[in-house]
Formats: C-alpha cells, sequence, structure tokens
C-alpha cells in the first residue's frame, strides 16, 4: 500500500497499448524522463505514446503494455501493482488501475527495479 503525496492528473485521454508480439512502430522520438529513456511510438491500431525504451525488441513488444495512467488525489491509498522507468503502476479503491509517477507517491523504494 502506498498514499499519494501528490495530486497526479493522467495526461492522455487514449494512450497506447500493445499486446506482447504486436508489431510497433518507433518515430526516433525520444525522452529522458528521470533519467529513464522513454520512445515515441505508434501501435496497430494507431494510437501513439511514450513507451519505456525496453518494451520494443526488433519492432516488436516485448509485453502487454498500456500508457494509461491513473488520476489520484493527494493522500489518497493506492496498491502497487510494478514499478518501472520512474512510474508505479497502481490501483485505487474504485479498481482503476494507471501508471502514477514514482514522485508522486510515498513509501515508494528509492530503486527502480526494471
Amino acid at each position: 500500500m502506498t498514499r499519494v503525496r501528490t495530486a497526479w492528473t493522467a495526461s492522455y485521454p487514449d494512450p497506447i497499448r500493445v499486446a506482447a508480439d504486436d508489431p510497433v512502430t518507433l518515430t526516433g522520438r525520444e525522452d529522458f524522463w528521470h533519467g529513464y529513456r522513454w520512445l515515441w511510438a505508434i501501435a496497430p491500431d494507431g494510437r501513439q505514446g511514450w513507451v519505456p525504451d525496453d518494451l520494443i525488441v526488433e519492432g516488436r513488444a516485448t509485453r502487454n503494455y498500456s500508457a494509461a495512467e491513473l488520476t489520484c488525489t493527494m493522500g489518497e491509498a493506492l496498491i502497487r501493482i510494478e514499478t518501472r522507468h520512474g512510474w508505479a503502476l497502481c490501483q485505487n479503491a474504485a479498481g482503476q488501475v494507471g501508471w502514477v509517477p514514482l514522485q508522486n507517491l510515498s513509501n515508494v523504494a528509492d530503486v527502480d527495479p526494471r
């Protein structure tokens, strides 16, 4: 269990989603966010968005991934499911799941296992 230290609002209304082994087009656009490399990608359904640099190998997704973010409020309790690239995949009390930046959460380890 972790608590939201700083509220977060989801950035994208229709985020990129891919299934393991889906072909993914990389545009060459990249960003370094809090020490992690992110790549701008296009999914087979045409959705675009940032993906972790280790998600795509030889033009294919290595696992299922959704860039859906979780809007949350300060003090809200969340269940942390996964941590990667400076973000935590969390579930709220209503059952909604999405990514929240680690910097917005309390009780989060300083080390980001990948």
